[in-house]
């Protein structure tokens, strides 16, 4: 280039093929994900923040796809920027698609009028309060029969049954997204500029599509350390695979579970090989509070169990099994969502001052909404969900509470990914729960239990959904683009997408083969839960509880403590994140691989520096690609051969 010269632009990723490819992937896992959980119930794909089956789509179409239309002819092969809008498509899909809303909707709702004649509480107490509402659920008993027990021959979905609940369910949840989408325009700023959060889930893709526009594809897949590291979940899975079919090939344990202190309590050595790699790719102060802190809770735990202080309060199924660590765990996620948002204030203000007054001094020109758009977004779209929830039942002043509560989980998650590569986070409570212990059952009354109920559709097992999407895609999205407004569409073309074909194909499925026929928990135990806890209330009324009040004013104060120590000394080595979810069950299942991950990187940077660091990357990343490959690979062999219940892995 000579001198004065304008360099070429960058190559632009809105384009056509890209959203072609992104679509065609998002239409995959919204069939394939729902149709391996249900009728496979093999390898969970679309189930936690990690999203392997995008991940896996994502290697099949860089890897593969994109070589072959490079070796057809070479401007037929999508760029960088290109790829990663395709898989910007097919993570917001994978948080729709199953747990996020379709697997979680269509059972939960049903299930009262299913299962409730044949339980004399839910008969007394619970379907009495539902018939107020009859726009919320199917009425149509024949069409909840056979969802749950299959069509008889001859017969055809009874789509008609379903229209009323669904015009009622699906405006609210595309305002929920919408509301989640904006959050995240909103902080964005703040985490990726100001705060440099790690957002680990999305190297691996970056990676992917880094160079593969280049003559030989992505320096990724050359890469002879990334093949090692893929290598071994791929081969060590493919044993448990082939043992399912061939009982005499061996299997090598990934897990083993020991009893200490006293029952009920075990203590769980598991190896999980994606987590391995994400956990890789942040700072070890964060990995030693996730384990650190995880390994006290267990003690405490146990102290609990041996001196008799345990302590009977029914939260529901979700979170904690323990009530003085959902208290505490709760206080200490407001206490993160709160003074996160305190040290972010100056940037709210400046996004408050361009929303409402339009200063010229601020700049959103970068962000997919403009703040205008996104600050009446929030306003507007969290009025809307309030009015929702109180026509559903819930009291107006306790409908503000849920929401809020709800939002503090959902906001305070999606930081502990983006900032710790706990990819399958959960929460130490829901708001549900927060909701009933602080001001008792009595407040909340009949109808709003009921609400508080039916709700658990998108406000209860919180492992995926769309805030925590939107946040990887934004995040991406900056390494791929200055123009960034048409990715707001194409998150909703992708939502639109996951939406339409996961309820179809769940649909299909139910009616055909008998909902009782497939994944248990899903269409059986999880769609009990809520009823199940909310008759235990409406049975047996409850006042507010105070100690629980005291426990989470406890759990804000340590975390507050925490926080503040570790902004103002830099050798403070507790990092308050682990204190936030080192109580939950997910992170005793995961202790042993984040003190892995610890010590090996560690080690690491002791002996081998950022040299060495970056020469095992690859490795580390070759970790979560191999055990999402295997895990696609076995559920495509299960799915041509009829196998199920083939489980190669689950975190």
């Amino acid at each position: 280039m000579t001198t004065g010269s304008t360099p070429p632009a960058a190559p632009q990723p809105f384009t056509l093929r890209a959203i072609l490819a992104g679509s065609i992937g998002a239409l995959i896992l919204s069939l394939g994900a729902p149709y391996a959980i249900h009728l496979i119930r093999g390898s969970y794909m679309a189930l936690d923040f990690s999203t392997p089956g995008a991940v896996f789509l994502f290697f099949v179409l860089t890897f593969i796809v994109n070589r072959v239309l490079r070796r057809l002819r070479r401007e037929w092969a999508l760029n960088p920027g290109e790829l990663i809008i395709a898989y910007i498509m097919m993570i917001v899909a994978s948080a729709i698609c199953t747990m996020g809303l379709t697997s979680q909707l269509l059972p939960i709702i049903t299930a009262p009028r299913y299962y409730g004649p044949e339980n004399a509480g839910w008969t007394k107490h619970l379907l009495p309060l539902l018939d107020r509402r009859p726009w919320l659920t199917p009425t149509t008993a024949e069409a909840i029969r056979y969802f749950y027990e299959g069509l008889p021959r001859g017969r055809h979905i009874p789509w008609g049954a379903w229209a009323a609940p669904l015009a009622a369910w699906l405006p609210f949840m595309c305002v929920l997204y919408l509301v989640m989408i904006a959050m995240m325009v909103i902080i964005r700023k703040q985490w990726v500029e100001r705060e440099r959060l790690a957002f680990p889930v999305t190297q691996l893709p970056l990676e992917m599509a880094r160079g593969a526009d280049a003559p030989g594809g992505a320096p990724f897949f050359r890469n002879a350390v990334m093949w090692s590291g893929f290598a071994i979940p791929f081969i060590l899975g493919s044993l448990k695979g082939l043992h399912y079919y061939y009982p005499v090939v061996p299997v090598i344990a990934q897990s083993a579970s020991y009893p200490w202190f006293r029952e009920p309590l075990i203590f769980v050595v598991y190896l999980s090989f994606p987590l391995l790699g994400f956990f890789y790719l942040v700072n070890t102060e964060t990995l030693f509070g996730l384990w650190f802190f995880n390994i006290v809770f267990q003690v405490i735990a146990g102290l609990i169990v041996m001196f008799g202080a345990t302590w009977q309060e029914n939260l529901g199924i979700y979170g904690s099994p323990s009530p003085w660590f959902a208290h505490l765990g709760m206080g200490a996620m407001i206490a993160l969502v709160a003074l996160g948002l305190w040290s972010a204030r100056a940037h709210l203000r400046d996004v408050v001052r361009k929303a409402l007054r339009g200063d010229p001094a601020v700049d959103d020109s970068g962000e997919v909404m403009s703040y205008r758009a996104a600050f009446w977004s929030v306003v507007g779209g969290l009025g809307f969900m309030w009015v929702w929830l109180w026509l559903t039942g819930l009291p107006v002043t306790l409908a503000v509470i849920f929401l809020a509560g709800a939002f503090v989980l959902f906001y305070g998650l999606a930081r502990v990914v983006m900032e710790s590569g706990l990819a399958v986070a959960v929460a130490s409570t829901i708001s549900s729960g927060f909701v009933v212990s602080s001001f008792g059952s009595k407040a909340v009354g009949g109808p709003g239990l009921v609400s508080l109920a039916i709700n658990y559709v998108w406000s209860s097992d919180i492992r995926t959904y769309v805030m925590a999407s939107s946040a990887h895609a934004l995040r991406m999205a900056d390494m791929t683009a200055r123009r960034k407004r048409p990715l707001f569409w194409i998150i909703w073309l992708a939502i639109f997408i996951s939406i339409a074909a996961s309820i179809w194909v769940t649909m299909v499925l139910a009616y055909a083969k008998g909902g009782v026929n497939l994944n248990q928990w899903f269409f059986i135990d999880g769609p009990r839960a809520p009823y199940n806890w909310i008759v235990d209330k409406l049975a047996t009324p409850t006042d507010p509880n105070w100690p629980g009040w005291l426990v989470r004013a406890g759990g804000f104060a340590v975390m507050s403590f925490l926080m503040f120590m570790r902004t103002r000394f830099v050798w403070w080595p507790f990092h308050p994140i682990g204190f936030a979810v080192g109580s939950t069950w997910i992170m005793n299942v995961l202790f042993a691989t984040c003190l892995a991950a610890w010590v090996l990187k560690s080690l690491i940077i002791r002996y081998g520096g950022l040299r060495g660091y970056m020469f095992l990357r690859p490795a580390f990343l070759g970790f979560i690609l191999g055990q999402y490959t295997c895990n696609a690979v076995w559920l495509i062999i299960d799915a041509m051969t009829g196998a199920t219940n083939n489980v190669i892995g689950w975190i």
